[in-house]
């Protein structure tokens, strides 16, 4: 008797589990690790910007590249922690930027007036100083 063969789905199915393995077996956590960097540092910039800010949000991000860093210095190539160290330092600036923008503008203290000069002042009796002699 003749074998049947699969329908077509299945065909595509398993051709597509066994390329998916296959990638798996090549892919390496640095590359899911500096991938995850840059998605993460692009949400960042986004949240820091006028028109989306969310200061939570780009704090979040900042945190967690410095958290992740150390993770990837030994396994990526050294000028690509460079590069993300340097977002960092980036994100990081337009984060305080971002900060004292947000802030209410403090008013300016008034002009304060000189003390009197020595001769200006009136004496004191002891009476006004609450002594009773």
């Amino acid at each position: 008797m003749a074998e049947q063969e699969p329908p077509q789905d299945e065909v595509g199915e398993a051709e597509f589990a066994a390329r998916l393995e296959e990638e798996l077996k090549r892919l390496k956590i640095s590359d899911v690790l500096v991938q995850t960097l840059y998605t993460i540092s692009s949400l960042g910039y986004h949240k820091l910007g006028t028109d989306h800010r969310d200061l939570p949000q780009a704090r979040l991000a900042i945190d967690s590249l410095r958290a992740l860093l150390p993770v990837l210095k030994d396994d990526a190539p050294a000028e690509v922690v460079r590069d993300f160290e340097q977002v960092v330092a980036n994100m990081q600036l337009a984060y305080a930027a971002a900060v004292k923008e947000a802030e209410p503008a403090e008013p300016k203290p008034a002009e304060a007036e000189p003390p009197p000069a020595a001769e200006d002042l009136e004496p004191v009796d002891d009476e006004e100083l609450g002594g009773g002699g």
